[in-house]
């Protein structure tokens, strides 16, 4: 990926078109830099009145999740750890944030928290393998279904 030019460049560049030694044109051509990006840093230079590079914006809008929402996550799984998904999300937008139940399991990564695991299918019919690779035979062991 390109790196961008250092600051030093263009405060070099803008001096000397301040000092009146080019047009941007041929300062560009002297400096090895492109027109667009001459006139770029010139029009930054308008715009914000200083020469060294703008600090980037933070990207995307900016979450609707508070700290105290975060806080009232960590209380209620705290309390109820099964609560799923769906219920925060119910209880966020109660207390006047507006989130999906998605955004709530990004939010909860995002939190390193877990939440209590109840698994819905029922437990395998197939027994694990013991310790030593001996197979158990306990007296309520599940017929097999090829031998009937």
């Amino acid at each position: 990926m390109a790196q961008p030019y250092s600051d030093d460049l263009r405060c070099k560049l803008l001096e000397a078109y301040e000092a009146g030694a080019g047009t941007l044109r041929q300062l560009a051509e002297q400096f090895r830099v492109s027109l667009q990006y001459a006139k770029k840093i010139r029009g930054q230079q308008k715009r914000t009145g200083q020469k060294q590079r703008v600090e980037q914006s933070r990207r995307g809008p900016l979450s609707r999740v508070t700290a105290e929402a975060r806080a009232s996550l960590r209380s209620w799984l705290k309390q109820q750890p099964d609560l799923t998904q769906a219920e925060l999300s119910e209880r966020l937008i109660a207390s006047g944030v507006n989130v999906r139940p998605g955004r709530v399991g990004q939010l909860l990564r995002e939190m390193e928290l877990r939440r209590k695991k109840n698994p819905s299918t029922p437990p395998s019919a197939t027994r694990k393998p013991t310790g030593n690779g001996v197979r158990s035979s306990p007296k309520n062991s599940v017929p097999s279904r090829r031998n009937g």
